[in-house]
This record gives C-alpha cells, structure tokens and sequence, in this order.
C-alpha cells in the first residue's frame, strides 16, 4: 500500500505505554478511552498509518516492500510524532487517561455515588414508612370486620 508508516507499536503486555512520545511522556497506551469504535481494545501488535485504509475495521492488509525506492519528498521526510490523541472517540472526549479524568473531577465521581446511594436509602425509607402506616390500618379493619360478624 502507498502510505506513509508513522509508527510501528508492541503488543500491551511488551510496551502498555505506547502511544507516549518525545514531547508528550504521558504514560497511556494506544487504545483511547473507551476503546475503538466498532473494533475495541488494541491488545496486539499495531502500525499506524496516514490517511485511511479501505475495507472493514478488523480487515488485515497485507504490506510489502515497494518494488521501487521511493523518492519524493513527502515519501522521505521524516515523521516526528508530537502528540497521539487517546481521548474517547465517542462523544466530546476530552481527557486522555483515566487518571487526568479522575483528577479534574476531583472527588466528583465517589460525592455522585455517594449521592446517589443516599437518594435510595430515603427512597427505601419512604417506603418502608408507607408500609407500616398501612399495615395498622388494615389489622384495625380486619378486627372490627370482626366484631361486626360476631
């Protein structure tokens, strides 16, 4: 194929950082939050390419040496990879790592659990409430259904 290789990855259990690069040393790998759409985690070895290939997601494309050295210019410039972006690609994804997410929400995530566990304890307590209120008026019904029929 007639694309230009940016670069070669390891599989995640040889390299798990391997989307850092020279001027970005986050430690990440190269899936991004939330995986690939419709393909999921990278777990293999990987090679990144310009532009795009045609055919499904999980298609393998075979790649040879060129019969001919390529010459041009573009073709023989050499690619310095600044920053590879692993935000989620579902939606307006913005952080790149789990931990950048956690850290600008701060506690946020654990106070909404919180929250939301409180809300459903006063949920079940409203009802537990309503069930006994119930439950005196009926056993008073039933004794004097009772006393009437005796």
């Amino acid at each position: 194929i007639n694309k230009k290789v940016y670069r070669i990855g390891k599989a995640v259990k040889d390299d798990p950082n391997g989307a850092s690069t020279e001027a970005d040393l986050t430690d990440k790998g190269i899936t991004p939050m939330g995986g690939f759409l419709h393909f999921g985690q990278v777990n293999e070895d990987w090679i990144m390419l310009k532009g795009t290939v045609m055919g499904p997601k999980k298609r393998i494309i075979t790649l040879r040496k060129s019969l001919l050295p390529q010459v041009s210019r573009r073709a023989t410039e050499k690619i310095d990879l600044k920053f590879i972006d692993t935000s989620s690609k579902m939606g307006h994804g913005r952080f790149q790592t789990s931990e950048e997410k956690a850290k600008f929400y701060g506690g946020a995530a654990a106070k909404k659990a919180r929250k939301e566990d409180k809300a459903a304890d006063k949920a079940e307590d409203k009802e537990e409430e309503k069930a006994e209120e119930k439950k005196p008026e009926k056993a008073a019904g039933k004794k004097k259904g009772k006393k009437s029929d005796a």
